[in-house]
């Protein structure tokens, strides 16, 4: 969603690169070339104002002026601007001291209330909470049984007494809902309101009415992020019309320009809570300014990457999967276990374009292609356990029958094993220098306790020990020099076993190209 963005104030940021001392006319080009971005983007045109004004005061200060790469300190401060117009910082739900927690979603049709309710059930599911969604949309054709099948989905239940299609009181349904909840000790109720096509008074003085009844812990407001500047018209219609004390950004992942994302927390004063920015029903999370302002500048998403690695890796499985890497004993099975995991996470390009730097790689993620790993696992079930284990005794015949069972070319079997033997080098590498807990500290530990030791004249000129502890230390320090890429973090938590060397080698394509140019397989 934030690509053009993305990319225009990438452009102003490399003209300022390299400059030893910024002037006033530098500081006024480059608040024109951002105010330029962000109108572009769609974005409210106060906020643009506001935001190009406390740039440029910010910029002619002292902090700036004396600082030795002036550049890096115009990134800071837009950076810390971009957090503010998106909220500041972190905003999570209230709960109610004596259950059950109510929280009313308001909005538009066709803004994703409904899904969004499954998606909001599911996400306090897993936060330990027993929440029960309430169909009090009873306007919209069907509405009340896509809530049923979505909270079957999310393993959520559902309270819909009535079929709804225009029939039924939704303000005695949210009535009843709670007297249900208190009854069957669910502690947060999620009412799904009725939605227009535009804002009207029948709408607004229904969801009021919903609200004076069960008096909600939160009202969310549902907006669709792709809308642009009708998002702050209607943001103001409710707030006014009902209140809400936070927003809802769906359809994130959307080809719009973003205008909205940036716009509604400054112009309404209420934060942005959560995002969704996908079709399942695990494509939406607590919504983070700093993090949203990290990836608009390109400067990657570190952290979520990592808790979504988290999800996705058990840490038993990370530290059996560790140990192998230590032991060079990492198979074509442990690869695909590892892939397959990945994938979980979501697409490939979006992993990838939250680490660092990637920013300038956007042509090349957007050519990853998910479907890559759907060959690996065809060309790896293909062979025998004997050559997941072994890849070595893939002769000419062996590769023959493998690419004939799984629908490929022998030339993609080869580049799948040259891209795996890279994968293993690399994540070896990765294991030496990023220090990995666990049994990859242990590992390690062992393999030192082997080492041998220094004797009576060790550094004589020909001492067969002297040289090859020396020659194992040296390849020691330039696998770690290898292993610490541009931007990546000095080390990985429980639970992500290498894998910023796993996506670095989806990006090199298996059986794509890497990012360095074109890899011609044997």
């Amino acid at each position: 969603m934030f690509d053009t963005l993305s990319s225009r104030l990438d452009k102003v940021f490399t003209s300022l690169r390299g400059r030893g001392r910024l002037t006033d006319a530098d500081i006024d080009a480059t608040a024109r070339e951002i105010r330029v971005a962000l109108l572009e983007a769609d974005v409210a045109l106060p906020v643009v104002r506001t935001f190009v004004t406390a740039v440029k005061e910010r910029a002619r200060g002292a902090d700036v002026s004396a600082s030795l790469n002036p550049a890096q300190q115009v990134i800071k401060i837009v950076n810390e601007e971009l957090v503010g117009i998106l909220g500041g910082g972190t905003t999570t739900l209230r709960f109610a001291k004596t259950p059950p927690t109510v929280i009313l979603l308001a909005g538009l049709q066709g803004t994703g209330k409904t899904t969004l309710a499954g998606k909001l059930g599911r996400w306090l599911s897993n936060q330990g909470h027993t929440p029960l969604l309430v169909a009090a949309d009873l306007q919209r054709p069907n509405a009340v049984n896509q809530l049923q099948v979505v909270g079957a989905r999310a393993g959520v239940e559902v309270f819909a007494p009535e079929a709804g299609n225009g029939v039924g009181d939704p303000v005695q349904v949210a009535r009843d809902a709670l007297t249900h909840a208190r009854r069957h000790v669910f502690d947060v109720v999620v009412v799904d309101t009725a939605g227009r096509l535009g804002v009207d008074e029948e709408m607004m003085r229904q969801a009021a009415d919903i609200r004076d009844a069960v008096s909600p812990d939160e009202i969310l407001f549902v907006l669709d992020a792709m809308i642009g500047q009708d998002a702050v018209a209607t943001a103001g219609a409710f707030a006014e019309g009902v209140g809400f004390s936070g927003v809802v950004l769906t359809k994130l992942d959307g080809d719009a320009r973003g205008g909205a994302a940036l716009s509604v927390a400054e112009v309404t004063g209420r934060p942005i809570m959560f995002a969704s920015t996908g079709e399942t029903l695990d494509d939406f999370d607590v919504f983070h300014p700093e993090r949203m302002a990290s990836r608009i500048l390109g400067m990657g998403d570190v952290l979520t990457l990592i808790e979504q690695a988290e999800k996705a890796f058990e840490a038993e499985q990370a530290e059996a999967m560790a140990a192998k890497m230590a032991a060079s004993e990492f198979t074509l099975e442990d690869f695909l276990d590892q892939m397959l995991t990945v994938r979980k996470m979501g697409p490939i390009g979006n992993l990838l374009g939250m680490l660092p730097g990637m920013g300038q790689m956007k042509e090349q993620l957007a050519q990853v292609d998910d479907r890559d790993i759907d060959r690996v696992v065809a060309i790896i079930r293909s062979m025998t356990p004997a050559e997941r284990h072994d890849p070595r005794i893939l002769q000419a015949s062996r590769k023959a029958r493998v690419a004939r069972g799984s629908g490929v070319t022998v030339t993609e079997v080869n580049q799948l094993l040259d891209r795996f033997t890279e994968a293993r080098k690399m994540m070896r590498q990765m294991a030496g220098g990023m220090g990995m807990p666990g049994a990859m500290g242990r590992a390690k530990a062992a393999s030192a306790r082997k080492a041998p030791k220094k004797g009576k004249g060790a550094n004589r000129k020909g001492n067969p020990a002297a040289r090859a502890a020396q020659a194992k230390a040296q390849k020691s320090a330039s696998q770690d020099r290898l292993a610490k890429g541009p931007g990546l973090p000095d080390g990985l938590p429980d639970g992500m076993p290498d894998l910023a060397a796993l996506m670095r080698q989806q990006q090199g394509g298996l059986g794509g190209q890497p990012p360095h140019g074109p890899r011609q397989g044997r």
